[in-house]
């Protein structure tokens, strides 16, 4: 007879399977946002196996998207705990994809996760600390605690940023009920599908500003979970237009959600982030995309603030690789 295992021992998770049709976006390939529904579920089982109770997502942060994922095509999705808190846990998250008959699977995208458990009630609870073993872990967990720092930064620069009716930049508001399907192992929507909601309303302001459905997530970063949605809430995904680049086009989106007998006074913030979308021709090449120029204070301090993270991001990636 053998034991159970015991909790903290198992930190690494790989879901393996195929990319259906019915993932495929209006790329061909399979959307960022049905990639990020993926890397949710990966990150929970890990976060969920390590701490052998019920985690909820709270943070993803830097998705970028360095190849598309092709329909038919093999997918593993790799998660790990790296680092513990007294409660959270930083899962990386690792997606590879490629031909089935080869076997040859190359990198698509990678990110850092924070996930927290609690308890039945939904209160956080302890986790089982994590001890690195050897050099590789030690940097990866160095790794996660230099995460945890631009992340701090990256929401001082996201703090007071609001999208009132002020702005004059292009947007779109998405409106629906939060439906059973929609429903994760606690009872509420999983994270995983509110980022692809966020994923479709970016996509849906891309193709609006750019008049054409060719455009692809590039990166998508910063997104924070305030609070539980809950199935049958009233749903608004607005999507906003922050920045341009001379390919790329830089969109805030706020998810908010509440009980529709409520009425307005019912909704609050869910969710931020900030996702980057470009156009791209037949080849896959980006393209470049219309220009816009902020016209109201407000819209000049969401351009400014767009371009701050594009620094601190870049900033982080320079000290990596230094």
């Amino acid at each position: 007879m053998t034991s159970a295992p015991q909790l903290g021992t198992h930190r690494a998770i790989t879901l393996r399977f195929l990319a259906a049709p019915s993932d495929a976006g209006q790329s061909g390939s399979v959307p960022a946002g049905k990639v990020l529904e993926w890397i949710d579920k990966a990150g929970y089982a890990a976060a969920a196996r390590w701490s052998g109770t019920y985690s909820v997502t709270a943070y993803v942060g830097n998705v970028r998207f360095t190849r598309p994922v092709e329909v038919g095509h093999l997918v593993e999705v790799r998660a790990t705990v790296v680092r513990t808190g007294r409660t959270s846990m930083d899962v990386m998250v690792e997606v590879f994809s490629g031909p089935p008959a080869t076997g040859d699977l190359q990198a698509a995208t990678y990110c850092l996760m924070i996930f927290v458990s609690v308890d039945a009630t939904g209160k956080p609870q302890v986790v089982p600390p994590l001890t690195a073993n050897g050099e590789a872990e030690r940097m990866l967990q160095s790794w996660a605690a230099h995460r945890a720092q631009v992340r701090a930064r990256v929401e001082d620069a996201m703090r007071g940023i609001a999208f009132t009716d002020a702005g004059q930049a292009p947007r779109i508001t998405m409106r629906f009920l939060a439906a059973p399907s929609d429903v994760n192992w606690g009872g509420k929507v999983h994270g995983g599908i509110v980022m692809r909601w966020i994923d479709e309303a970016a996509h849906v302001l891309a193709t609006a500003w750019t008049r054409s459905p060719h455009n692809v997530a590039i990166f998508t970063g910063g997104v924070r979970f305030y609070r539980p949605l809950r199935i049958g809430h009233l749903v608004e995904v607005e999507a906003r237009l922050l920045h341009t680049g001379r390919t790329s086009m830089h969109i805030g989106v706020h998810v908010r959600s509440g009980d529709p007998a409520a009425g307005p006074d019912g909704m609050a913030e869910t969710t931020y982030c900030r996702t980057v979308f470009v156009g791209i021709d037949a080849a896959r090449r980006a393209v470049p995309t219309p220009q816009w120029e902020p016209i109201t204070d407000e819209d000049r301090a969401l351009d400014a603030h767009a371009v701050e993270l594009v620094r601190l991001r870049a900033a982080y990636e320079e000290h990596a690789r230094s």
